[in-house]
Formats: structure tokens, sequence, C-alpha cells
């Protein structure tokens, strides 16, 4: 098994990030891409990344903004200014050096007027169109199943089928849907080559709880055994909520305690 270990911002922290990450032993940082570091932020002031990345030697990678888009969306108007912001997202983040953006790939479209498997053509649709944007830019596209969503993680075969894009396994919002570690980790054992990133949520219950890592009862050593089994090789972010670099740093060292 060969993983490098990062974190997902969050908004609230500042260039400090990167010192802390660096000082905590981390690989790589996941910028989210919204409030201070949104793109327009970043296409201001590139240098702001650039070069706290080069001096610590850290890695990039990117988690996409997602709060009032809709690649999934019926209207097609609503779809297609999702994509051309996301586009313009990945570009920005190829710029900067990025390997992975994350991507929410979801439909928020109302129900009666566009059935489950219309959403999943659109949303594929338009995974399509940002993995061709993200193959010029250099950068793989990795979805992510989202709690309770359209498609949902028992649909996410036919997201990754129809698309380039590799998947991101967030293990919270699996749990969510009723897939707990052993489903995870027979789905990394029957597709190793599918799962090409993980967001290591960690909950006490079915909820999008998002703790210090090893303070919830997800048995992410089963996972990890499965993944060593099949000599997995991919990025691993832990995605805390907070803004304490003590949780942060902690969590690395509880991770590595089981890697």
């Amino acid at each position: 098994m060969d993983v490098r270990r990062g974190f997902v911002t969050q908004v609230g922290m500042g260039e400090e990030l990167f010192d802390r990450a660096s000082s905590a032993g981390y690989d790589h940082v996941e910028l989210m891409m919204d409030g201070d570091w949104s793109r327009e932020a970043l296409e201001a002031d590139p240098d702001r990344v650039a070069d706290p990345l080069d001096d610590h030697d850290l890695d990039l990678l990117v988690h996409l903004p997602f709060g009032g888009f809709d690649v999934g969306s019926p209207h097609e108007k609503v779809r297609e200014g999702s994509v051309a912001e996301l586009a313009a997202c990945i570009e920005t983040a190829g710029g900067l050096g990025a390997e992975k953006a994350v991507l929410h790939a979801e439909s928020n479209a109302w129900g009666p007027v566009a059935d489950a498997d219309d959403r999943i053509d659109l949303v594929a649709d338009s995974v399509r169109a940002l993995t061709d944007v993200a193959d010029d830019a250099g950068v793989e596209v990795c979805a992510e199943n989202l709690p309770r969503a359209t498609p949902s993680i028992h649909q996410f075969d036919r997201l990754v089928d129809a698309t380039d894009a590799s998947m991101t396994v967030d293990t919270g919002h699996a749990r969510m849907d009723g897939v707990d570690a052993g489903g995870i980790a027979s789905m990394v054992r029957d597709d190793p080559d599918r799962v090409s990133h993980f967001h290591l949520n960690d909950t006490r219950v079915a909820d999008d709880e998002h703790l210090p890592f090893g303070a919830g009862t997800i048995d992410f050593e089963r996972v990890f055994d499965a993944l060593r089994a099949v000599d997995w090789e991919g990025t691993l972010s832990l995605e805390v909520f907070t803004l304490d670099y003590d949780y942060v740093e902690t969590s690395l060292d509880r991770l590595d305690d089981l890697l």
C-alpha cells in the first residue's frame, strides 16, 4: 500500500495552514476552493499558494466549491453555469499544480420533474465535460459520494462507468447511506482502481460529524486491511470540522498508528 496523507482545509483557515501541515508531517493539503481561497482569490494572488507549497514541499489537492451548484439540474442554463464555474476552478487548480479535484457530483433537482435515472444521466454528462477540461489541465477529477444524494453511493458505479472520473469515498457519508467499514472494504476489494481518494470522516453514528480521527466508531482498520490486501495506491485526506490545528495534528498521529 502506497498512500499520501493530507487534510481538507476549512473556511476560516489562513496562510498558516501550510506551515501547520508541514510541521505535523502531512504530505498534501486539500484546499477548499471557497471563501478566502476561492477561484477569484487564487487567480488574483497565485503565489499565496504556490510559494508555501514549494517552501514546505507539500502536494496540492483541491476540493471544488459546491454551495449553489447543481451539475445535475434539468434546467439547462443552471447546469451549464455550474459546469462553467467548476471548469474554471479546475483550470485554476491545474495552474497551481493540483493533482486531484474533489467534486460533489449530484443532482438537487426536484423529484417530481426529473426521475433519478434522468438526473444521474445529467450528472454524468456534466462530469464528462469537466473531465475533458481536467485532462487538459493535468488534474484528476474525483467524484465524492454524498449522503442521501442522487447518485447515492449505491449508484456510483453507474457514474464511474459512464465517465473518466475516479471516486472519492467519504467514510462518514457512506455510513449515512448504510455502507459501513465492511461495505467500503468490499468496494475496494472488488474494484480498487475505481477509488483514488478518501475523505476520512469519522463519526459516532450515521451522521455527518467529521470528528477528529479516532474519536468516532468507524472501523478504519478494516478499511485499511482491504487497501493493503490490494496494494492500493492513492491519497487520504482527514476531514475534520475544526479550526483548531491541534486536532488536525493529533488526527494524523492516530491515522499513522493504523497505517
